[in-house]
């Protein structure tokens, strides 16, 4: 018998948010931007209205204004946004146990268990979908198939608020005549790649052998000719799985170009202050650092240093990254971004041979992770930090971004 998966996927998800605080933009076109004064003023999210306008996720606010004169914009809250997918989470806990997050708004289910009990899996989506409205006031668009990829295809092929079956006897003519580019995981680059050998749809790459779409694209090949051919058969997590962390890494766009080494040490005491403490918060310990660095061209160079010996000690993670800065960068150039990633992680609890010299002494970090966990994120940080005028804090008034790979 084959499994019945769902996928849900919020509605403009940051903008319905905002939209609850603000219903007088209900029937405005209106976007959720970055903060323009830290130069990544960039449209962050979209209403339904702004979005027939033409405004697009990612482009620039006067990208998104000229299109739409009108548009009105809000800020983002990003914990208000946590706060709310876990809350969606917990409404589809109580149809299954099998919920896997893909990402903050978007969710498989394994309801196939369910069904004796709560109907079909279309029943149990419509269900889900009037629940979601109901108590949070928000729409989600959800996919009914029989595996992972065909489910979140089918909750991008009907938007707002709609539920589509997808079942093997129908994804051909559903899913085979959409363009080749809105294959779930084939990007641009890929669909240029495709186009240019004849391949226009997804049914066009059904039917290419997959011998022939692993010599074009590797690995990638293979996996997508499963994909589009309904083979894919991966299973839908419990909800306290969760995936090794493999990377922890910050970067800001800063409000001004870093200029000269006081600045660039500023803002490392940020980055690696916020990438120790999420190292020490999964008792991870980082074999490498690498640092990405943009300058106002947006030309990036992407460096990295493996350690003798792993850490989390936030004056370490510091050093080790100035040290790659100083060694691959010209510091009389500006700098407009930098990203700290810690890299090869391990358990924290896994003995290494010290040198005679080195010695661990995380006293400093373990007071100031108990005074956070106590008094919040922002209650303590480093002078240097507070005083700066190139826009960053531990969390950031610049645009961040995050990476927990």
């Amino acid at each position: 018998m084959d499994r019945v998966i769902l996928h849900c996927d919020m509605n403009g998800f940051f903008a319905s948010v905002e939209l609850l605080d603000h219903p007088e933009l209900k029937d405005k076109p209106m976007a959720v931007a970055g903060d323009a004064t830290s130069r990544h003023g960039i449209i962050l999210a979209k209403n339904e209205i702004a979005k027939k306008y033409g405004v697009s996720t990612a482009e620039t606010i006067w990208q998104a204004k000229k299109k739409c004169p009108n548009l009105q914009l809000v800020s983002s809250h990003h914990d208000k946004y946590r706060q709310y997918s876990v809350e969606i989470n917990k409404i589809y806990l109580r149809y299954t146990d099998l919920v896997e997050p893909f990402s903050i708004d978007e969710s498989w289910l394994d309801v196939t268990a369910s069904q004796k009990l709560l109907g079909d899996g279309k029943k149990i989506a419509d269900d889900i979908r009037a629940t979601v409205k109901k108590e949070l006031g928000l729409t989600l668009s959800a996919g009914v198939s029989y595996n992972k990829i065909f489910a979140k295809m089918g909750s991008e092929y009907k938007k707002p608020d709609a539920t589509t079956v997808i079942t093997r006897e129908n994804y051909k003519s559903i899913i085979w005549p959409q363009d080749v580019g809105d294959m779930f995981f084939v990007g641009k680059a890929t669909a240029a790649k495709l186009k240019s050998m004849g391949i226009m749809t997804i049914g066009d790459m059904a039917i290419t052998p997959r011998t022939t779409l692993i010599s074009m694209l590797g690995k990638q090949g293979g996996m997508l000719y499963d994909y589009v051919n309904g083979l894919e058969d991966s299973p839908v997590h419990h909800y306290s799985h969760r995936e090794p962390v493999k990377s922890v890494g910050n970067g800001i766009t800063f409000r001004r170009n870093l200029e000269g080494l006081e600045d660039i040490k500023t803002a490392l005491s940020a980055l690696s202050d916020t990438v120790s403490s999420r190292l020490r918060k999964y008792a991870l310990k980082a074999g490498g650092i690498k640092v990405d660095i943009k300058d106002p061209n947006f030309t990036t160079i992407s460096r990295q240093k493996q350690l003798d010996v792993a850490t989390n000690s936030t004056l370490d993670v510091y050093r080790y990254a100035l040290s790659i800065i100083e060694s691959s960068w010209d510091l009389n150039k500006p700098i407009r971004l930098i990203t700290l990633t810690a890299i090869n992680l391990q358990d924290e609890g896994i003995s290494q041979q010290l040198s005679m010299f080195a010695k661990e002494d995380n006293r400093l970090d373990n007071a100031m992770d108990t005074i956070r966990d106590k008094f919040g994120k922002d209650s303590i940080s480093f002078g240097q930090v507070l005083k700066s005028d190139i826009g960053v804090t531990r969390e950031g008034n610049t645009h961040e971004t995050d990476e927990e790979a």
